[in-house]
């Protein structure tokens, strides 16, 4: 996360993008000795926004993930 606050463009296999969300949306990919984490961020002008955290189990990302995170980037961009 800092390489990305600091302007960073992280690609596969650490970070992907995740147009479902939104514009600027990434699947940041942090691997731990007991799970797989997934930060699913938005890179705006002047912050990277966080939308969720949460272990990933399968190949595809919950659709209840997807549509959190569409609200919550929603909100941010109404704000």
């Amino acid at each position: 996360m800092r390489r990305v606050q600091r302007g960073a463009s992280l690609g596969m296999p650490h970070s992907r993008p995740m147009p479902p969300i939104g514009p600027r949306c990434h699947e940041l990919r942090v691997v731990d000795a007991g799970a797989t984490w997934r930060i699913i961020y938005h890179v705006a002008t002047d912050a990277v926004v966080i939308l969720d955290v949460f272990t990933k189990k399968s190949q595809t990302t919950p659709k209840t993930v997807i549509e959190g995170c569409k609200r919550r980037l929603k909100e941010y961009l109404n704000a």
